[in-house]
């Protein structure tokens, strides 16, 4: 699988990144140069995702540096429809949802499930990784348009979204379908750490702490390396070895699965399918369906 086990750390993690991300791009794009900015981001990101995209299962490094690049470029990809092109925040926050609605669309057509421990085909980890740019940029224009056009400042959006995210999550523990859950809650942690860099680095006079962009983004890269160094050598953000949410890759597409991973959706060594134990008969074999079955096309007036 190409994708970490989801777990409390996880979030706090993709907090921290979209912070991180949100604090990098506006310190680049307003501080340094903006042009220069994008095409350092657009590399950035490049490199991060092909490295991603080599190596054969879950790493920390290389899947978290490309939620990381992502945060940054995704948040140049919105401030560049506003910025540049002059466009309403309504706009690029509708048209980034118009995508990731039809990048949704075409992976459950494609692949039959949206469930990211599924990710274990080339495909899939295509349409994972465009929904996460997706979410980024559509997330970054939704903390703009609240604190913005809405009027409601930097600090007071982070907390409407703070209280929107527990929504998802109650809906979870209430037995809510856990793909939709997760992915209404991953789009929302984008505008929560969002608004909250933007709270700490923006002007006083425009809502903000005053902290500036600079310092805002030395902090939050800090915080953002030391996560990955501990999760690198805790560990604990490795995959589960089986998933039972998860799919295998439908029969026809010519998608194998990453080398050397366990097929998905598969229970291992359980009352059924699992490795029979010694002296034991095969479990599918001791099954009563497998014993004396009457032919296909039996007749029962015979």
């Amino acid at each position: 699988m190409k994708v970490p086990a989801v777990k409390p750390y996880f979030w706090a993690v993709k907090l921290l990144t979209t912070a991180m991300g949100e604090a990098v791009s506006d310190y680049l794009v307003n501080d340094v140069n903006k042009y220069g900015a994008v095409v350092l981001g657009f590399a950035a990101f490049a490199v991060a995702i092909t490295w991603q995209f080599r190596t054969p299962r879950y790493a920390t490094w290389p899947y978290w540096s490309a939620v990381a690049m992502v945060a940054v470029f995704g948040t140049m990809c919105a401030d560049v429809m506003h910025i540049v092109l002059g466009l309403p925040y309504m706009v690029s926050a509708v048209f980034y949802a118009v995508l990731l609605i039809a990048t949704f669309v075409l992976w459950y057509r494609s692949e039959g499930t949206l469930d990211i421990h599924s990710i274990v085909t080339r495909r899939r980890e295509v349409f994972y990784w465009l929904a996460v740019i997706f979410t980024f940029a559509m997330g970054t224009a939704l903390g703009d348009l609240f604190a913005n056009t809405f009027h409601l400042g930097y600090f007071a959006s982070a907390l409407v979204f703070t209280a929107a995210i527990c929504v998802p999550f109650l809906a979870w523990r209430l037995g809510v379908n856990p793909v939709l859950t997760f992915w209404v809650a991953y789009i929302l942690t984008r505008p929560i750490g969002a608004s909250f860099a933007d709270y700490f680095g923006m002007p006083k006079d425009i809502s903000g702490a005053g902290l500036g962009h600079g310092a805002v983004s030395v902090v939050t890269l800090i915080l953002v390396v030391g996560s990955f160094i501990y999760l690198s050598r805790s560990g604990i953000d490795q995959p589960e070895a089986a998933s039972s949410a998860a799919a295998s890759a439908p029969s026809g597409y010519g998608q194998q699965p990453y080398a050397q991973q366990q097929p998905y959706g598969q229970p291992a060594h359980n009352g059924q399918y699992g490795q029979p134990q010694p002296g034991q008969q095969p479990a599918q074999y001791r099954q009563p369906q497998y014993r004396e079955q009457p032919p296909q096309y039996w007749d029962p007036r015979d």
